[in-house]
């Protein structure tokens, strides 16, 4: 929102992913599209947006080639869900177990695809119980939603574990739900691609989808296809004995470029963390606005590269804070050593926190931690940059010369 132009390269970077997809798809010449669960957001209402979906599975099916899908806790249901009108060669599983025969080619075996949907937005059970079982002598590929055992940052659906699908005797398994790609088996497949474009920083690197082939003799082929137009990284910079503000900026420049230059992606969105004791250690957490600007500069120097946030937590240099005898600085010693490590203060902290928390949206609860520890970690983190901002604020007042 701060920036129009980054706004909308985020807003459009999912639907390039998908247009990406299903160029892969015709290029490639593929039998079939699988998609695992939540093609779309469960409170995303847009009827433009089930048209862009149709419209893009509509290039598939004037190709002959199929598209299979399930539904997963944000798709199960939704107004898309229940108005969407698809061509016929696209098949999303009811929520009972469905499985669909592909005559396979002369000399070649058929496939069979299985699959079952969410049919409301939990599934706290595992859905692998209900699924039919193996065909004999087609290879046999399963679709499902599952959080496996367990995945950090990701509730808990449809809960199973890597044996169990093993045990199933399926050839290949086509996962959803857990954003991160991970290969759990080899044979059989058992594969979570997972999203072909983040969404935020806690989505960092580059997205991709699964390009599956399946040989005469029955044995698969895996290939991964970069799919992300844009690419979040957290970004490290160490400014270690840098003292001048321009020299700062000019090794900011040089970390994005190689940043930039390693990404896999068109676009780098970059959230910049500055290290390193240095002079403008104070500087760099004051003057916030400028040295974002600055920052931005340098990206765009570079060219499609972005700052998402730029934030430092640099120190004097060893020897700094001792030499400086001022209030400020003995401010500085209290509020480390008494005032963040008191009982009262980190109580009363929780509870303005708490309270802060309850006023904003429930989506936005997560900012704060999912548990009770993830909480007081946050609270800790905040009152820490606090103090050290207003430390920061207070260095300026006390003296410290500025450019």
């Amino acid at each position: 929102m701060r920036n129009p132009e980054l706004a909308e390269l985020v807003a459009n970077a999912t639907r390039k992913a998908f247009v990406a997809i299903v160029d892969l798809c015709l290029d490639e010449r593929v039998d079939a599209l699988l998609i695992s669960g939540d093609l779309y957001d469960g409170d995303q209402t847009s009827m433009k947006t089930a048209g862009f979906i149709a419209g893009q599975l509509r290039r598939l099916d004037e190709a002959g080639i199929r598209t299979f899908g399930i539904r997963g806790n944000h798709d199960a249901m939704s107004r898309i869900t229940a108005e969407l009108v698809f061509p016929d060669s696209v098949t999303f599983f009811k929520g009972s177990a469905g499985a669909i025969s592909l005559p396979g080619q002369t000399g070649r075996r058929d496939v069979v695809i299985h699959g079952i949907s969410f049919p409301r937005p939990h599934a706290l059970e595992s859905l692998l119980p209900k699924f039919k079982p193996p065909v004999d002598g087609a290879i046999n590929i399963g679709l499902l939603h599952t959080s496996l055992a367990g995945a950090e940052g990701h509730d808990r659906y449809a809960p199973c574990n890597v044996a169990d699908l093993a045990a199933a005797g399926f050839d290949y398994w086509a996962l959803g739900h857990v954003h991160k790609r991970q290969i759990h088996l080899d044979r059989p497949a058992i594969v979570m691609p997972g999203i072909p474009q983040g969404r935020d920083i806690n989505e960092s690197g580059a997205k991709s989808v699964s390009l599956v082939t399946v040989n005469e003799d029955g044995t698969i082929e895996i290939e991964e296809h970069r799919t992300s137009t844009a690419q979040f990284e957290r970004v490290m910079v160490d400014l270690s004995g840098v003292e001048d503000w321009s020299d700062a900026m000019r090794v900011i420049g040089r970390k994005l470029a190689a940043e930039c230059e390693a990404a896999a992606s068109d676009h780098l969105i970059a959230r910049i963390l500055l290290t390193g004791a240095t002079p403008l250690s104070w500087r760099l957490r004051r003057d916030t606005e400028m040295l974002l600007a600055e920052a931005e500069q340098q990206a765009a120097i570079i060219g499609k590269t972005w700052i998402e946030k730029i934030s430092s937590d640099c120190s004097e240099p060893l020897g700094a804070a001792a030499d400086n005898a001022s209030a400020v600085a003995e401010l500085s010693q209290l509020i480390a050593s008494d005032v963040l490590k008191s009982d009262a203060y980190r109580l009363q902290a929780s509870e303005i926190v708490a309270e802060l928390r309850g006023a904003l949206p429930r989506e936005l609860h997560r900012i704060f931690g999912e548990d009770e520890a993830s909480f007081e970690k946050a609270v800790a983190q905040l009152t820490r940059d606090g103090a050290l901002d207003v430390i920061a604020h207070l260095h300026e007042a006390d003296g410290e010369p500025r450019a």
